[in-house]
């Protein structure tokens, strides 16, 4: 399950961290939120995570994602990719 490391905001109107749950959730995609404290001193999950200290941060499939625009650009490949017909195969002309 995807997870996301947001700030203490408690709505999802006002901040990047806000942006990326309504991706989510427009994409009826579940996840589990973490919320951070807001001083940068005391996340050391997200400095574990990505070597920096920023929210938002989205773990899915392994892969930790920072930055909001990067994250929702990420979210909007993963439907798009899905959402296209496998290649099909057709014989060779001869």
């Amino acid at each position: 399950m995807p997870t996301l490391y947001r700030c203490t905001t408690p709505t999802n109107w006002l901040c990047p961290c806000g942006r990326v749950a309504r991706a989510l959730a427009r994409d009826g995609i579940e996840f589990e939120q973490v919320v951070v404290p807001q001083r940068r001193s005391r996340r050391p999950e997200v400095v574990a995570l990505t070597g920096q200290r920023r929210v938002p941060v989205l773990v899915i499939d392994g892969q930790a994602i920072c930055d909001s625009r990067r994250i929702v650009e990420h979210l909007e490949f993963r439907r798009v990719r899905s959402e296209d017909p496998p290649p099909t195969s057709s014989p060779a002309p001869r």
